[in-house]
């Protein structure tokens, strides 16, 4: 099993009260981030080929660290090695897919009802100037920001949740969820804003019950937007038991 590379977009998210000691970041663990943020992006599409000197040149660095990283995301499934072919990034998997979103469903929710009676003032204000800059990244095409910022609002939430091991279980299951793909649904944009809207009204008023209800409706909806474009057609929630 690989040693697990640092989350450092979580710590972007998560900031502590006490300072802490670096954590030491290999040149594998540099690359392994950001083959992940590329993939995310759409900046290496689903299937594309990997090229090891390219990878090396990008970051000054010899070939070593370069098939350290890919071994490492071959074994987490972002990518796929191929005999005779070498690696490629993985097409998004369905069925995976669907089982990141149900573990998604049982954990957000519940870091969201804990987060609410966590949450300062400075707090607040920081989610609504969050879904006003989402708002106008939205109104600007500008998905790259829109997607960091996303990543912000949320984590905002979970990195207030009170525990630590949670929140990063959450980044987990994010650094598995097909950004790339649900991003270029364009259908979702003014649903996510009403359903982010809907979050901030929560918070507003402290009342975290709403705040997980108006959770799970976005998870919900966004998966079945991005399930439909996958499958071509309309299905019923999995996370409820019946629809399994």
């Amino acid at each position: 099993m690989p040693r697990s590379a640092p989350r450092t977009s979580l710590s972007h998210a998560i900031q502590a009260d006490t300072p802490a000691a670096p954590a030491v970041v290999t040149k594998r663990d540099r690359i392994v981030v950001e083959l992940r943020r590329m993939i995310a992006a759409g900046e290496l599409e689903r299937g594309s080929r990997i090229q090891q000197d390219v990878l090396a040149a990008m970051f000054k660095t010899s070939i070593t660290p370069v098939r350290e990283a890919l071994r490492f995301l071959q074994a987490e499934g972002v990518l796929v090695g191929e005999p005779h072919k070498g690696v490629r990034v993985a097409d998004a998997d369905y069925d995976q897919i669907k089982t990141v979103y149900l573990l998604r469903r049982s954990l957000e929710p519940y870091a969201m009802r804990r987060a609410a009676r966590r949450l300062s003032p400075r707090d607040v204000e920081l989610v609504e100037r969050l879904v006003t800059e989402m708002e106008d990244s939205a109104a600007a095409g500008d998905r790259a920001a829109l997607s960091a910022t996303n990543r912000r609002f949320h984590f905002l939430f979970y990195a207030k949740c009170g525990n630590d091991g949670l929140a990063a279980e959450i980044d987990a299951l994010w650094q598995k969820f097909p950004w790339d793909v649900l991003e270029v649904l364009d259908t979702r944009v003014e649903e996510t804003a009403d359903e982010h809207r809907a979050m901030l009204a929560a918070t507003r008023s402290g009342d975290g019950e709403a705040l997980a209800s108006a959770t799970e409706r976005h998870l919900a909806r966004s998966f079945m937007a991005l399930a439909k474009h996958m499958t071509g057609f309309e299905i019923s929630d999995p996370y409820d038991v019946d629809n399994d």
